[in-house]
């Protein structure tokens, strides 16, 4: 039940497009690192295996907490939640414009990137939540496919706009025109009435969980991506992943039996969710693509920010032209072929992107079809990987269950991005262990960026193997035909 504020208000664009500047705010402003990253560990003197946990420790902060904040938005307020993670957005935009040159500067910039992951959990589901209260029938349609806009959007054009934007104006500007656009969005959202679910008898606040949960996956998130440098046989290593391994079952423990749980693995039961939800994990993971290929280029072929987000274009025109085709494939064939399919587009993509052997221009040529594939892919794939996770679904358990399929987007993300970061880097650093690529491969043109390329050419492969384990999940758990065929 809502309140009785709730029940009189109706939505209208002040709000819906205020909402979509915070959805932006962390799609398209926070994301644009995945192109920008070398020139920002650059200018800020850090070293990149640092610069790439700053890059995916938002999503990994995001994924962790948006479940919670679902929550919490439907016990407290979700137009608070909102306005909270607007907070969260320009504080966190601001810690990384003014990041100082040095040692501090990675304090900032952390603490910054942590800060907007909060703002992107505070934000999505409550607001999705308020979409679906303060909209009805043909109005909540169109609020839900801006609101779809807005982040699928967004992150279509994180590196075009980002290089952009890092190019002309200077990264920090990416960040300071990031708050601006979150102090309007929450000035546009002050003044509409709260939204709260009814509260249920009995309930506490699963804090047990939420802090075992997250100290799981920051030391995993650690370990993936300081591994290399620490070494992978140090007692820093080892503990890491100890830690992980040992707050991972505790944190199932806790979870397992607790009405108040905010992971309810009880979900997991259902066979097509859980395939659909791994397969969602593993496909969001293959965002790694972007700041490995992004950084070949830069480092292996001299080019800009800009020059490389120009290449994206595609990604982003075809993820947001065939979105609703993808809707179309689910009608028609059920959601197993097309998620099949789109998965087999993704794999395309990074086939093409791993001949890093090709000059330069002929790369470049491959890359722009490959974004493009890579968007086209996701495309078929988004909505009917969305529906089959949900649909079979009781729909007492759908908020529940639609909160922990967007936190393995947030999660894949995060180890996606951290895990190829992770093998680029220390391959780019030192290929001897793979040198014996050069027997089997002939690298035309320049020779002195082969570790570069052939870090590249790995780290691509890693993505691969994502690709091929999310279609066998699919094909294992999805079944064939269309929902109610019998």
């Amino acid at each position: 039940m809502n309140t009785q504020a709730a029940a009189a208000y109706q939505g209208n664009d002040k709000l819906l497009f205020g909402i979509i500047l915070g959805v932006l705010a962390f799609w398209l402003f926070a994301q644009t690192t995945l192109n920008i990253s070398p020139l920002m560990a650059h200018d800020l003197g850090i070293e990149q295996s640092l610069m790439n946990i700053a890059v995916s420790i938002t999503a990994l902060f995001s994924g962790i907490f948006v479940v919670v904040m679902g929550g919490l938005a439907d016990r407290f307020g979700r137009v608070r939640v909102v306005q909270w993670g607007f907070v969260f957005s320009i504080a966190g935009s601001l810690l990384v414009a003014l990041a100082p040159t040095g040692s501090m500067g990675s304090t900032f910039l952390m603490l910054g990137r942590i800060c907007q992951g909060l703002s992107g959990a505070f934000i999505m589901p409550a607001s999705l939540a308020l979409v679906k209260e303060y909209w009805d029938g043909a109005g909540r349609q169109r609020a839900v496919s801006l609101w779809s806009m807005g982040s699928w959007g967004g992150s279509g054009f994180a590196a075009l706009f980002g290089g952009l934007m890092a190019q002309n104006l200077g990264w920090r500007s990416i960040f300071f025109a990031a708050a601006a656009i979150s102090l309007i969005g929450l000035l546009m959202v002050r003044g509409t009435p709260e939204s709260r679910a009814e509260a249920k008898a009995g309930y506490k606040f699963d804090l047990d969980g939420v802090i075992t949960f997250m100290i799981a996956m920051v030391a995993l998130q650690i370990f993936a991506t300081q591994g290399a440098s620490f070494g992978w046989g140090s007692w820093q290593t080892l503990g890491l992943l100890v830690a992980a391994i040992v707050f991972g079952v505790i944190f199932f423990r806790i979870e397992s039996g607790n009405s108040n749980a905010f992971v309810n693995f009880g979900l997991f039961r259902n066979m097509t969710y859980t395939g659909a939800t791994i397969s969602n994990f593993l496909l969001n993971g293959v965002a790694g693509i972007l700041i490995v290929s992004m950084t070949l280029l830069q480092l292996g072929g001299n080019m800009d920010a800009q020059q490389t987000g120009l290449l994206t274009l595609g990604y982003a025109i075809a993820i947001v032209a065939f979105i609703r085709v993808g809707e179309k494939l689910l009608q028609r064939f059920g959601p197993r072929k097309p998620m099949i399919w789109g998965s087999l587009i993704v794999g395309v993509s990074i086939l093409l992107l791993m001949q890093s052997h090709m000059m330069l221009d002929a790369y470049k040529i491959l890359a722009i079809l490959a974004y493009t594939l890579f968007g086209l892919g996701l495309a078929f794939y988004a909505t009917p990987s969305t529906d089959a996770a949900l649909s079979n679904l009781p729909s007492d358990q759908a908020g529940s269950g639609s909160g922990i399929y967007k936190m393995a987007s947030s999660l894949g993300a995060s180890f996606g991005v951290a895990i190829s970061a992770a093998v680029f880097t220390a391959l780019s650093n030192d290929n001897s262990s793979v040198a014996w690529i050069e027997g089997v491969i002939s690298y035309v043109g320049r020779q002195d960026n082969l570790a570069v390329r052939e870090a590249a050419f790995f780290a691509l492969a890693v993505n691969l193997l994502m690709v091929v384990a999310a279609i066998v999940s699919i094909m294992v758990t999805v079944p064939k035909g269309k929902p109610g065929d019998k």
